[in-house]
């Protein structure tokens, strides 16, 4: 019985660290379309201080396009300046949000960054 519960406990503390929640985001400059990213942070807002830190450092005018949890997030940009951006469960996924949220604006819209939250 002590081994049952010994391996249910590992278990468990073990399916806790896998559901641990990871941040990222992306930062976009709408002067230049300079981005900045973040990935695998504990907190929103660590996660937003990096991708606007490493957008900073090739634009004056970096703002956060996207944060994400657990997920993925993109920014697509288009024609006169429009852009947007969007999340999903996956990279696929945000990149379809972000392309029509930035159609919904203008048109001939492209990703430029897509980043999920955990991994590189």
């Amino acid at each position: 019985m002590r081994r049952v519960l010994a391996s249910f406990a590992v278990l468990t503390s073990l399916a806790g660290a896998a559901l641990a929640d990871t941040y990222g985001a992306i930062a976009y400059s709408p002067s230049t379309s300079a981005t900045g990213w973040s990935y695998a942070y504990d907190t929103r807002g660590d996660a937003e201080t990096v991708a606007r830190r490493n957008c900073d450092s090739s634009a004056n005018d970096c703002r956060i396009a996207i944060w994400f949890r657990n997920g993925c997030g993109a920014v697509a940009v288009g024609r006169r300046g429009g852009w947007g951006s969007g999340w999903g469960y996956d990279g696929r996924e945000a990149q379809r949000q972000a392309i029509g949220s930035c159609n919904r604006q203008t048109g001939g819209c492209r990703v430029i960054r897509w980043q999920c939250s955990g991994s590189e």
